[in-house]
């Protein structure tokens, strides 16, 4: 654990949030994760061990408490009040880094797993019509992990094998133009004119299409001028 050895609040805060990676696991535990494959799949680059490790360090913290998931093996990880409390400080680090630490995005930065964790947690379920809908992505540029499933029924499950059904709504596009739309870097209306983005689907779907699959949060927050005072 890094220490400061100062009594001031922002130096013990960055104490027991400042080793690599904690903010993206709060990040991925904020937005629903609960499950250690799938709060993986938000911080993917990082190994297995020095996930577990940085868990056990927010359970000693008092940020998440970890369950035996009842009448099966494994466990949940949950954030207590304290965990909570970071959601606006975890918003606000997003906003800053939209406005101020932006930078062209190099293909090394581009995180399918990421992206698709972030897409199934803003889907709305009352944009869609009543009973089962099943949305597929193929990603045209990818060798491995080209193809995800979101399965809408009450629960929004995303899926990486095919869960069975009729595909209801289809995205097919490349990873950057999919990341890109995604945080607002591109509309969708110019995504999908240049053809770099196409979505089929019912008609009554697609007419609404913002009120289901809402974008990043992050996504309206315009770069801010560098050097301005």
């Amino acid at each position: 654990m890094i220490e400061y050895g100062q009594f001031c609040p922002v130096s013990k805060a960055a104490e027991v949030l400042g080793e690599r990676w904690t903010f993206l696991i709060v990040r991925g535990l904020l937005g629903g994760a609960t499950r250690f494959n799938t709060i993986h799949r938000g911080v993917s680059k990082i190994s297995p061990t020095v996930l577990n490790k940085r868990l056990q360090e927010l359970e000693a913290a008092g940020i998440l408490v970890k369950k035996r998931i009842p009448d099966q093996r494994g466990y949940e990880y949950h954030l207590t009040e304290c965990g909570r409390d970071l959601g606006p400080l975890v918003m606000g680090l997003g906003e800053w880094g939209m406005k101020w630490a932006r930078s062209t995005m190099s293909d090394e930065e581009l995180d399918v797993q990421l992206l698709m964790f972030d897409i199934s947690n803003r889907i709305n379920p009352e944009g869609l019509p009543g009973g089962r809908t099943l949305l597929k992505w193929r990603y045209t540029d990818l060798d491995e992990h080209d193809r995800w499933w979101i399965k809408v029924e009450g629960d929004v499950d995303l899926c990486t094998d095919h869960p069975g059904g009729e595909v209801d709504i289809n995205f097919v596009t490349d990873l950057r133009t999919m990341t890109e739309v995604w945080i607002g870097d591109l509309s969708l209306r110019e995504a999908r004119a240049s053809k770099r983005l196409m979505i089929t689907g019912p008609t009554a779907c697609l007419s609404n299409l913002s009120r289901w699959l809402p974008l990043s949060a992050f996504s309206g927050i315009r770069p801010g001028e560098m050097g301005k005072g």
